[in-house]
């Protein structure tokens, strides 16, 4: 008996010795990845987001050490499957955004070759995050509207995107499950006004409608939507007036997007798959020729580039092109 429990109590202790040596390898990163992110999960869920944080590494390992145009890298989004990210962050069912014929007219041109709306002044506010529900469209919208104002007026004001989501239904807009920035142009032209973030803050979530019309602190006279597939134009809107909307498709890669020239052959270039909607800031070209788009994105400034990502120009990369628009602002 004595000898049983000694055995016993060496096997335990060398057991309790050993254990840091045998857990999995990507156990580590994943721990210090969770410190990073200040991530808390339970025993069984522990284990589980373990399961998807090393596939999703992997991934970016593996596309890394390829010939790509873009880099990976962990983010916020690590612990996550493709699936539930779309569930959570990009519109639930694809929006059929085409604009057979846009009210863009274009100019000759020639343009610069380097555009970046956020080294022309105050013109474009600090990278949002939309959180757990699918509202790009409203920050797409604020964002873009934001800038119009700014260049028009001299004041850059922050905008509800909470107005968006609790009040404009009417025009085809789903709150947190999905719309779009045309749709959102125009809700604010016939609505008379958006109110600021500060009076109308942001929720994350649908609630009721509380606009104040007395509150409205920037008004839209019009709404521009650009040709479909009509990439050139957008260039010229960019390049001559402001910052522009647009939607496109992501896919499970771009979830995991560092820094670099986004490129996909997985997306598709059509108006009905559109599930993301972004703000094209600026645009430029790569020194091996690429020409890009700079866009605003509304993860937050630890994604991306500090919010912020470089996408293919000139092939309607993931239908970028589809349905791109702005608001022409009305100056009171």
């Amino acid at each position: 008996m004595a000898l049983g429990v000694v055995w016993f109590i060496t096997t335990f202790l060398s057991l309790v010795h050993l254990t840091p040596l045998i857990l999995p390898a990507d156990e580590y990163p994943f721990k210090l990845w969770m410190s990073q992110h200040n991530k808390v999960y339970a025993t069984e869920e522990y284990y589980h987001r373990l399961q998807i944080f090393t596939e999703n590494k992997r991934e970016i390992e593996h596309h890394n050490a390829g010939n790509h145009s873009f880099t990976m890298g962990l983010n916020q989004f690590s612990d996550m499957t493709f699936e539930e990210f779309r569930k959570l962050f990009l519109l639930t069912e694809p929006q059929n955004c085409s604009a057979t014929t846009g009210g863009h007219l274009s100019m000759a041109g020639p343009y610069p070759e380097f555009v970046d709306w956020r080294m022309k002044g105050n013109v474009v506010t600090p990278v949002k995050n939309q959180g757990h529900c699918g509202s790009c469209w409203t920050f797409s919208t604020t964002g873009c509207l934001e800038s119009v104002n700014a260049i028009a007026t001299g004041k850059l004001i922050t905008l509800s995107e909470q107005q968006l989501i609790d009040c404009a239904q009417d025009f085809n807009n789903q709150g947190c499950m999905g719309g779009l920035p045309s749709q959102a142009f125009e809700y604010i032209k016939y609505n008379n006004g958006l109110m600021t973030e500060e009076d109308y803050p942001y929720k994350g979530y649908d609630d009721t409608c509380h606009f104040e019309p007395a509150l409205a602190a920037v008004f839209v006279l019009d709404v521009v939507n650009i040709t479909s597939y009509d990439e050139k134009a957008m260039v010229d809107a960019v390049a001559r007036l402001n910052p522009v909307s647009f939607g496109f498709e992501v896919t499970a890669d771009f979830m995991h997007y560092k820094e670099g020239v986004y490129t996909s052959t997985q997306c598709k270039s059509t108006a009905d798959m559109v599930n993301h909607a972004v703000l094209a800031v600026g645009y430029g070209t790569e020194e091996n020729g690429t020409p890009y788009w700079i866009v605003k994105n509304s993860w937050g400034p630890a994604w991306g580039v500090d919010g912020y990502f470089l996408i293919e120009q000139g092939k309607n990369m993931c239908g970028l092109a589809a349905c791109a628009s702005y608001p022409l602002p009305l100056v009171t």
